[in-house]
């Protein structure tokens, strides 16, 4: 069947952050909020999802998130920058 993704392409949630090198809660806390979405099941019930289509996400977010900053950290940067003017 053309398309068809093979099993090779769907990976199980522990194995998605294995090689995505992030916590096995983020892949869940992303699927939950909707950021990633679980392509299939197994039968025992794990999640699978698309190799390239999840990694291509997380590697959009990696960046972001490490460039997250407390409030506390931008208040900061606000009063510095005010400082300066």
């Amino acid at each position: 069947m053309p398309g068809k993704k093979t099993d090779k392409n769907l990976l199980r949630i522990g194995e998605i952050a294995k090689v995505a090198e992030i916590p096995l809660s983020t892949v869940r806390y992303y699927t939950d909020i909707g950021l990633l979405k679980v392509a299939n099941h197994t039968k025992g019930g794990y999640r699978l999802y698309d190799r390239e289509e999840t990694l291509s996400i997380i590697r959009k977010l990696k960046p972001v998130v490490n460039r997250r900053r407390t409030l506390m950290q931008i208040k900061e940067d606000l009063a510095k920058k005010i400082k300066r003017e």
